[in-house]
């Protein structure tokens, strides 16, 4: 039974008359609508049929729909992810932190041009400002997306911390061999 698929054969009306002549289904079970679709049928009969494939160009009945904050809140999660607190959905007037990054974001927007980069980082700025911490995610792309001038300085920079770190280590293996080569005295006359 549960393979069959008798559901194509047929309209719900004509299967479930069938079943009432045949006494499957007793007079006093009878459905409530089925007196009425008797009194009053429809002027075309709803059954199954297969949709024939269409050939050419199908064109998408409901196109793809993006909002402006929809950018803004894709770029919000790449930059910060969820955040530390869960959404608190029993407040009726709840914002996530990314719905009041995005009114801060648009308000900004509204104020002047800037560029859109330039105006996620000082939206961060304005939400601190007002108390809202927001902490990036850690990603190891975060060197990727430097501005020039950091890549630019990080040779230099990761140079002069090695050369550092190297002299701090041949200075403790100095002190080391000196004293190893000193030679021990007991403890001083008093």
């Amino acid at each position: 039974m549960a393979g069959s698929r008798l559901e194509k054969l047929g309209s719900v009306f004509s299967r479930t008359r069938d079943l009432l002549r045949s006494g499957v289904i007793p007079e006093a079970k009878k459905p409530i609508w089925f007196d009425v679709y008797v009194a009053f049928p429809p002027l075309r009969e709803p059954v199954y049929r297969e949709l024939r494939p269409q050939y050419g160009k199908i064109q998408d009945v409901v196109p793809p729909i993006l909002y402006k904050e929809d950018e803004i809140r894709a770029k919000f999660y790449k930059a910060y992810g969820n955040g530390p607190r869960a959404f608190e959905l029993s407040r009726l007037n709840f914002k996530s932190t990314c719905q009041r990054f995005v009114e801060k974001y648009i308000e900004l927007q509204k104020q002047g041009e800037i560029d859109d980069d330039k105006l996620f980082e000082e939206t961060g700025k304005a939400l601190l400002a007002e108390g809202l911490l927001l902490r990036r995610k850690v990603t190891e792309n975060v060197v990727q997306q430097a501005s020039p001038e950091a890549r630019t300085r990080d040779p230099m920079l990761e140079m002069r911390l090695q050369s550092v770190l190297q002299e701090m280590q041949d200075g403790k293996q100095e002190q080391e061999l000196e004293t190893t080569d000193a030679p021990e005295k007991g403890p001083a006359p008093s």
